[in-house]
């Protein structure tokens, strides 16, 4: 029994695993979000569910999660490893990428919604502090429900998608500033706001230079040392040692443990050794998912729920309302559909997980008070439940949306020339499709292109452009463009799906057609050509073919020689050999 009484919070260990042993397979299998799922148990089994009733039912004691004390220390752990799992799927070569979405649709995104929210938050009686803290922490969105919503709809890697990740990604890196805030803010109650902000910057500064400085030069010698052994025990021990070793390390410096295990994944991912780490954690990521959800679950209090429901419904509406109005405008301003706008805004109307983290840290700091904390926690939950439900109002909405603007928007496709033949027809109508009009315009070579946003269209219009709105990959689309006339199809759109599904239509409907099209690399390439494409351009492959026939040439290798060395390798690598 003296063992026992020696590991902590060991009936709460078990009873978490045993739940999340029976839950995770009757959520896969029933295809239910894991985040509602872990929610709703946390909240059945908390010390605001099942443990109210367990003096007058004995045996609930044995099933129900009751002080506060194994919450917080459940959710703190939870918190840490899901810190880091974000750290570990962000690194500087995905951010180079997408780089115009996460810095100014991202930073443009956590501004607006920070102001409106705040603003709200001030005429509602809060202290200015207060209502600029709140602001931060309500323009966040769930990484993990639109993630996990994104992946099984597959969508992620379309251009929603993409704005999507990576709106999440800035505000995923905003959590690190704004749990430096709390701090400020909670031990400089007095000091100038500007200054606070002064200090939160310089307190970030030296966290990346600590990175960048010390921990790059010391992680990637250590996990070689180690990665000789070849032995998965030691690779996930040391994991474990780093995570928890800087957490430590930013907890003695008066930052948070949240902090530091966001920064050993960040550290990590800047590693050759990321994807074995990945693999590692990966059969646990579900598992620690589940402990910070089922940790906030346990916080919520459904009888503060009943007393303020009329006003929590209404903060609930007007999160989603502000937010996904501000998401909304900020992707159809990146070139999406409004339709497309729309579903993204839906999407990422909710609060986000790491909302309950720093309330919980402003609310410890004396910042909120308990009965704020309570409210805006129930706020948060309750977007989070309804997510699937506005996502799915935002797909249907905006589908109708897409199809009335196709509908009506000029210029129809029926005023597309009847005459037409021997012309070029282009699918997508970007930088690269009209680099392709201009060539053809100079060398009076007919044309006529497709473009899915409608705004563009418009636009290009009224310079002259033959370019008509639609679907590239619409069979009915195709014979509006007189295909069976065209002397060639070019596809020159950047989103993979949306180019494989225009190859694939135009492939089916006409056999004989020279379809020529871009991919972003070898990979995409090869499944181009398996589509249909008569020959594809790799963006990265011919950009480093033409390098190399520059630096061959300053070598005084004969250009014919230089040819057929390029060829070669371009056959080889589309090829995948």
């Amino acid at each position: 029994m003296e063992s026992q009484e020696t590991l902590p919070f060991l009936r709460e260990t078990i009873l978490f695993l045993t739940l999340a042993g029976i839950l995770i397979p009757l959520l896969q299998r029933y295809r239910i979000n894991q985040v509602l799922g872990f929610l709703c148990v946390g909240l059945l089994f908390g010390p605001h569910g099942l443990a109210q009733f367990d003096e007058h039912i004995p045996w609930l004691r044995h099933i129900a999660f009751h002080g506060d004390e194994e919450m917080h220390s459940l959710a703190e752990l939870g918190v840490m490893f899901l810190m880091f799992l974000i750290g570990l799927e962000l690194s500087v070569e995905r951010l180079w990428n997408l780089r115009r979405w996460v810095f100014l649709g991202g930073g443009a995104q956590l501004l607006l919604s920070a102001v409106c929210i705040a603003i709200g938050a001030y005429v509602f009686g809060n202290s200015t502090k207060v209502s600029i803290l709140l602001g931060l922490v309500l323009s966040l969105s769930s990484t993990a429900m639109v993630m996990q919503f994104l992946t099984q709809q597959r969508q992620l890697p379309s251009p929603l998608g993409q704005a999507s990740f990576s709106i999440l990604m800035m505000q995923d890196f905003a959590v690190v500033p704004l749990l430096i805030l709390v701090d400020l803010l909670a031990s400089n109650g007095d000091m100038n706001m500007s200054v606070v902000v002064a200090l939160t910057l310089l307190k970030s500064a030296g966290a990346v230079l600590a990175i960048f400085f010390v921990g790059r030069r010391v992680l990637g010698p250590v996990f070689c040392y180690f990665a000789k052994h070849r032995q998965p025990e030691v690779f996930m021990a040391l994991t474990l040692l780093v995570t928890l070793g800087i957490s430590a390390l930013t907890a003695a410096a008066g930052l948070s443990l949240a902090l530091g295990a966001f920064l050993a994944g960040l550290l990590l991912a800047e590693t050759e050794y990321r994807h074995e780490v990945e693999v590692t954690i990966d059969p646990f990521k579900g598992l620690l998912m589940g402990l910070f959800f089922m940790s906030v679950g346990m916080g919520i209090d459904l009888s503060a729920l009943m007393r303020n429901f009329v006003w929590i419904t209404f903060a609930v509406l007007g999160l989603f309302f502000i937010k996904a109005g501000v998401v909304t405008l900020i992707m159809r301003k990146g070139g999406l559909n409004w339709g497309k706008a729309l579903e993204g805004g839906t999407l990422l109307g909710q609060g986000g997980e790491f909302a309950f983290v720093i309330i919980g840290v402003a609310t410890t700091n004396q910042i909120f008070s308990k009965d704020l904390s309570q409210f805006m926690l129930l706020v948060v939950s309750l977007s989070l439940l309804l997510t699937p439900a506005f996502a799915k109002f935002g797909q249907l909405v905006g589908e109708r949306i897409d199809k009335y603007l196709q509908k009506n928007s000029p210029p129809i496709i029926e005023s597309v020339p009847t005459e037409l033949s021997a012309h070029i027809v282009i699918a997508g109508f970007g930088r690269v499709g009209q680099l392709l009009a201009q060539v053809f315009e100079q060398q009076g070579v007919a044309y006529i292109a497709i473009e899915h946003d409608a705004h563009a269209v418009a636009q290009l219009r009224k310079k002259g452009k033959h370019v008509f709105y639609g679907n590239a990959a619409r069979p009915d689309l195709l014979r509006k463009m007189h295909m069976q006339h065209a002397t060639a199809f070019v596809v020159t759109m950047d989103q993979p799906n949306a180019a494989m599904h225009a190859v694939k239509a135009a492939r089916s409907e006409y056999p004989n057609l020279l379809i020529y099209a871009r991919s972003r690399d070898e990979i995409h390439a090869r499944e181009l050509h398996e589509a249909g494409a008569s020959a594809v351009v790799p963006e990265t492959l011919e950009a480093g073919l033409q390098l190399s026939f520059f630096a061959l040439s300053a070598l005084h290798v004969p250009d014919q020689q230089i040819t057929a060395i390029l060829d070669q390798e371009r056959e080889a690598r589309v090829a995948g050999q």
